[in-house]
């Protein structure tokens, strides 16, 4: 069987999905994933980019979805996440025909939240972004990212529903009293760490 076309496309399949779960496992990952770019994000980095929470950039970088031009169409997470990042007009001009767009477009587009002049400021700004994250409850954070994954996904009203089926199970009232005996006091809250990751099992 293994020159039978079928076989071949079967196992190709496999693998294209196997690469596209390496993106998703950052969108799936509890904690909010920080991209920051500097230089060429190109292909690929686009497609783990795009699984990102959020994105930050230098004032000389740039994008590319270029897979079009290397005869072939992106097929790990670009194309399905860029058109609920920014219009969709704008996502097959840039699909079609792989130009480069540059961190000022990037910012009007939306796909990334602030560009810096160099290097240095974009580490030191996304490192304190990831500090103030830090400092609250991880249940919450988790709880928050989940979320706003659902309500992209759904409706309004079905992600109301979840959100309340959430709470009624994950509403934690000891992370509640520590963050507010920590305004109270000016200190910092200390937060019990959420239970280590469980690894799905091989299907």
């Amino acid at each position: 069987f293994k020159g039978d076309p079928s076989h071949r496309a079967e196992r190709m399949r496999r693998m294209v999905m196997l690469l596209q779960d390496t993106f998703t496992a950052i969108e799936q990952a509890r904690m909010p994933v920080i991209g920051a770019v500097q230089g060429g994000a190109i292909g690929g980095a686009v497609d783990l980019l795009s699984a990102c929470d959020m994105r930050y950039c230098t004032q000389d970088a740039f994008f590319t979805i270029k897979e079009t031009q290397l005869g072939m169409t992106a097929d790990v997470g670009t194309l399905q996440r860029l058109p609920k990042l920014f219009p969709i007009g704008i996502v097959k001009e840039l699909a079609y025909t792989g130009r480069n767009f540059g961190a000022a477009e990037a910012q009007q587009l939306g796909f990334v939240n602030q560009v810096f002049d160099d290097q240095e400021s974009l580490l030191d700004a996304v490192m304190k972004i990831a500090q103030q994250i830090a400092m609250n409850s991880p249940l919450a954070v988790s709880g928050t990212k989940t979320m706003i994954n659902y309500a992209a996904e759904h409706t309004v009203a079905e992600s109301l529903t979840y959100m309340a089926t959430w709470q009624a199970g994950m509403f934690q009232m000891e992370d509640v009293f520590k963050a507010m005996e920590a305004q109270k006091t000016k200190t910092l809250p200390e937060y019990p760490p959420l239970h280590p990751a469980i690894k799905k099992m091989n299907s």
